[in-house]
């Protein structure tokens, strides 16, 4: 694996992390019972980016250590998951 392979792997679950550390532990205001004008009723009180930026980088970088680990130790190779040639239906090689 490339440099540029691994940033790009390290950005795709990064923006994964993030969509699903954006759900978790919201209050809205409509939850909590004071909405302001001009905002929609399930915006978020206290949307706290910064403290889920930081957890989403913390479990971005643990998940993509252990992918790129699996990539770059060999254990799971592109002939491993590719069941068109496993089955004989890819382009012969």
């Amino acid at each position: 694996m490339g440099v540029v392979t691994g940033i790009v792997l390290y950005a795709i679950i990064w923006f994964m992390t993030l969509f699903i550390v954006l759900q978790i532990g919201v209050t809205s205001q409509s939850d909590a019972g004071r909405r302001l004008d001009g905002t929609h009723g399930s915006a978020p009180v206290d949307p706290q980016l910064k403290k889920r930026f930081l957890i989403t980088s913390g479990a971005a970088a643990v998940i993509w250590a252990m992918i790129a680990g699996v990539i770059l130790s060999g254990a799971i190779t592109i002939e491993d998951i590719d069941l068109f040639s496993r089955f004989g239906l890819g382009a012969p090689r």
